[in-house]
């Protein structure tokens, strides 16, 4: 098993950047394919992003391509997803979640507690 711990969320206005990070404990990172994932009041949630166990592959939701890039330091046991050009309608709870495949949302079986990240108009 691993625990997630996510951080770095917050309130930022619209045009600003974040970088949330998840830390990771337990299992080893390297053991999984990661994801941010976020969930805004009423929403399903949704698969922002994911990376491949090694790093070399990821997707991306079309709402946040060129946008927020998703990154690991598996000797760190951290992902980050770094977020530029924030909109409002990136207003969600973000989580971080580990699994078996990184563009599947079904995959994903571990999460940590999320989040929250605000972007004002």
């Amino acid at each position: 098993q691993v625990q997630l711990v996510e951080s770095g969320g917050g309130l930022v206005q619209a045009g600003g950047s974040l970088r949330l990070s998840c830390a990771a404990s337990g299992r080893t990172v390297t053991s999984y394919s990661m994801g941010w994932f976020r969930q805004a009041p009423g929403k399903e949630r949704e698969l922002v992003a994911g990376i491949s166990r090694s790093g070399v592959s990821t997707y991306y939701a079309d709402s946040v391509k060129g946008r927020f890039t998703i990154s690991r330091d598996n000797a760190k046991n951290t992902v980050y997803l770094k977020m530029n050009s924030l909109e409002p309608e990136d207003t969600a709870v973000y989580y971080c979640a580990a699994g078996t495949n990184f563009e599947i949302k079904s995959r994903y079986t571990y999460w940590g507690q999320g989040t929250q990240v605000t972007v004002s108009s």
